[in-house]
Formats: structure tokens, C-alpha cells, sequence
């Protein structure tokens, strides 16, 4: 592994209390299935997220997120985000080419008609909203980009003078493909890497993360962990989903051991979502 996390609580949010619920974070859609009635926990990831994300902003800088599938990336970023100003999130799909993030940026910008296939005319309505304020933009996935991808991300970062706040994702085996790309060294403002919750931050996290789960022993909490989700939240969220819906289906107010055995049942067997 190449990267060391930042410190947890770098950044504005170090007065906030790790694993505290906040309320305003994110729209319910944000989170993984909708899922009714899930919060925003603060976890190490999301508070080094929010340091490295607010001094990127600040600074009109890269930030490059590492993590597992799974463990909040894209939630972490788009909290954080939400916080600091407009988010330009960039779904331009697999091997995208510099005229896919241009079309993806025309579109996030809500300019109108489609983009221009005239790459200069595109860069120069594109370059006139990005100038209005600063911006947020998102890629998923970005060890996936070429060189020729990063190159038009560099070309938009130095073309304005404040900057351009940009967030690279990937997971862990995708950073020695971000580190190889000199552009970056020097614009980067952090690397945060989002690890899963470890077995004893299971029962601190996953009562705040939805209210269902509080009256659950803390080592059932546990073992469901080691069994189904293996400290990823996306987990935590189909869980608590399935858990929802078989009380619903069973008339009950709380969730037992049994029932949570016939949920582990039917979430388990290798398929991740």
C-alpha cells in the first residue's frame, strides 16, 4: 500500500465527535438503496475525507480518494462536498476519452443544447461556467482515465486562476496508476484513504447509522459484521434494509437473534452489491 491516511479529525471537523450522527449531511436518496431512515456517521474515513476535501477546495487543488468497494467513497465525497459549494459529479463510464468528460461536464454545468463537437468551442463554454465560481468535480473510478484524460483535467485546473477543486476515486489497486501521473504531484492537496470499520467500531457506528440496530448486543453486531459485511457500510445498508423488511413481514419492533439469522441467510452467499 503507497498511501498513509491523514490523521482522523484533519480539517474543519475535528470538533466533531467520531461516530456522532450528522443530521444535515446528505438527502436520503444518498443513501445506498435509499435505504429508509439511514444517517450520516462520522467515521475516521468520512472526517479525513472532509479535512483533505476542504483544504482541496480552498486551495482550488486535487484530492485523489482511495477505498475498497463499498466503505463510503462516493457517500464521503458527496457529504463533504454538499458542504463547500456546487458538486459536478463525472459519470463518463469505462475508458472514457477527453470528449466524454467534456460532454460530462457540459451536462453537470446545465448548459443548454448539447455540447459542441467542436472541441474548442465545448472547452470554451466549459471554461466560462467553471470561471463563474468555485466547483467540485467528481470522478469515479478515475484510475480508469487515460493520459490524455488527466491532461484535460490539468489543462482546466491551470487554465483558471483560483483553480478547480477536483475529487480522482479509485480503489486501493488503482493509486499506483494515480501516482504515476506527474501532473498531479504538485496539484494534489491529499491522498485520504477510507478503510473498512474494524470490529470494535462496529458497535459504536452501526447503532448511529440507523436507530434499528440499537437495541442489538454489541457482539451480535459483531458477528454479523465478520459474517456479512466485513466493516463496509454499503453492507450495513443492505442489512438494514433486509432487517426492515422481514419485521415489517414478521409484525416485529425489534430484531432478535432469530430473526437476524433468517436475514445473514438470505443476505449471505458471496454476492456483494
Amino acid at each position: 500500500m503507497l498511501t498513509t491516511p491523514p490523521p482522523v479529525g484533519q480539517g474543519p471537523a475535528t470538533t466533531q465527535e467520531l461516530f456522532a450522527v450528522v443530521e444535515d449531511a446528505a438527502p436520503p436518496d444518498r443513501h445506498f438503496l435509499a435505504t429508509p431512515g439511514l444517517r450520516t456517521v462520522l467515521t475516521p474515513g468520512m472526517l479525513a475525507v472532509a479535512g483533505a476535501l476542504a483544504d482541496g477546495y480552498a486551495q482550488g487543488r486535487f484530492v485523489c480518494v482511495l477505498g475498497d468497494a463499498g466503505v463510503g467513497k462516493t457517500f464521503a465525497v458527496h457529504a463533504a462536498a454538499r458542504r463547500l459549494g456546487e458538486l459536478l459529479p463525472l459519470n463518463a463510464g469505462a475508458q472514457p476519452a477527453p470528449a466524454d468528460l467534456r460532454a460530462c461536464l457540459h451536462k453537470a454545468l446545465k448548459l443548454s443544447g448539447e455540447a459542441p463537437a467542436d472541441p474548442g468551442a465545448a472547452d470554451t463554454l466549459i471554461r466560462r461556467a467553471l470561471a463563474q465560481g468555485p466547483r467540485v468535480v467528481v470522478v469515479e473510478d478515475a484510475d480508469r482515465l487515460s493520459a490524455s484524460c488527466f491532461e484535460y483535467l490539468r489543462f482546466l485546473h491551470d487554465d483558471l486562476p483560483q483553480g478547480l477543486c477536483v475529487v480522482l476515486t479509485a480503489q486501493p489497486r488503482g493509486e499506483r496508476h494515480l501516482r504515476a501521473q506527474r501532473m498531479l504531484a504538485t496539484r494534489t492537496a491529499g491522498w485520504p484513504l477510507i478503510r473498512p470499520l474494524t470490529r470494535d467500531q462496529v458497535p459504536q457506528a452501526v447503532p448511529a447509522l440507523h436507530p434499528l440496530w440499537q437495541s442489538v448486543a454489541p457482539q451480535d453486531l459483531q458477528a454479523l459484521d465478520a459474517r456479512i459485511a466485513g466493516g463496509c457500510l454499503r453492507r450495513w445498508a443492505v442489512l438494514t434494509l433486509h432487517t426492515q423488511r422481514a419485521m415489517a413481514a414478521t409484525g416485529t419492533q425489534t430484531p432478535d437473534r432469530g430473526l437476524l439469522q433468517v436475514v445473514a441467510d438470505r443476505v449471505d452467499g458471496g454476492r456483494r452489491p
